[in-house]
C-alpha cells in the first residue's frame, strides 16, 4: 500500500507538473511586445522562484496544516494534498526544462508556421511543442525519478507512503534495520528500472534522429 501511494504521488504529480510547466514555458517564450505577456511573464517568474526556492517539506506542511484549514477543507488522507503540492513543485522545474526545449527548436520553425497562416498558439501547439517534447523527454523522465525519491517526505502530512510503511514496520518489530533496508532496496530497484527505460528511450530517440 505504501508503494502504491508513492507511485500515485510521483506519477500524478509529474502529469500535473508537465501541464503547468508547459503552460508556463509557452508564456515565458512569448514575444513581450504587449503589456499582458510581460505581466504574465512576471507572474510565472514569481511562481518558479517560490516553488524552487522553498523546501518541499515546508510546502507540504503549509498546504496541509495552513491552507486546508483556512479553506475549510477536510481530507481523510494526505495523498491528494501531496499530489497537488508535488505537481505544483514539479511544474516549476518542468517549466525550465520545457523552456529550454522550446528554445532549442530552430526559430525558422516558428516563422514557417506563421508564414503558412498559423497563429502563435497553433504554431506552438502543432509544430514547436511536439519537437520540444521529443528533445526534453529524457529530462522529464529524470524529473520523474527525482519526484519518486522525494515522495519519502510525504509522511510529514500523514501519507502512508513507502518510507512511512517501512518506519512503521520497524517500530512494530523493534528492528529498523531490515524494514528500512528493504525500503531502500525497493527505491533502488524502482530507480534502476526507470533509469533503464530512460536509457532505452534516449537510444530510440537518437536512432530516429539518424
Amino acid at each position: 500500500k505504501g508503494l502504491w501511494a508513492t507511485m500515485q504521488i510521483a506519477v500524478i504529480g509529474l502529469l500535473i507538473g508537465i501541464a503547468i510547466g508547459t503552460l508556463i514555458a509557452v508564456v515565458r517564450v512569448m514575444p513581450k511586445y504587449k503589456l499582458l505577456p510581460r505581466i504574465l511573464d512576471k507572474i510565472c517568474v514569481c511562481y518558479i522562484e517560490l516553488f524552487r526556492g522553498t523546501p518541499m517539506v515546508v510546502q507540504l506542511l503549509i498546504g496541509y496544516w495552513v491552507l486546508l484549514p483556512a479553506l475549510g477543507i477536510t481530507v481523510d488522507s494526505g495523498v491528494p494534498v501531496a499530489v497537488i503540492v508535488f505537481g505544483l513543485n514539479s511544474g516549476a522545474y518542468v517549466s525550465e526544462i520545457m523552456r529550454g526545449g522550446i528554445q532549442s527548436v530552430d526559430p525558422g520553425q516558428m516563422e514557417a508556421g506563421r508564414s503558412l497562416g498559423f497563429g502563435y498558439v497553433a504554431t506552438m501547439r502543432h509544430i514547436i511543442l511536439p519537437q520540444a517534447f521529443k528533445a526534453v523527454l529524457p529530462a522529464l523522465a529524470n524529473e520523474f525519478i527525482v519526484l519518486l525519491k522525494e515522495t519519502s517526505v510525504a509522511s510529514f502530512v500523514s501519507v502512508a507512503d513507502l518510507t512511512y510503511a517501512g518506519n512503521i514496520i520497524g517500530g512494530n518489530s523493534y528492528d529498523y534495520l531490515f524494514p528500512l533496508l528493504m525500503t531502500a532496496v525497493i527505491y533502488l530497484a524502482l530507480v534502476m528500472f526507470f533509469t533503464h527505460l530512460v536509457g532505452k528511450l534516449e537510444r530510440r530517440l537518437r536512432n530516429s534522429e539518424r
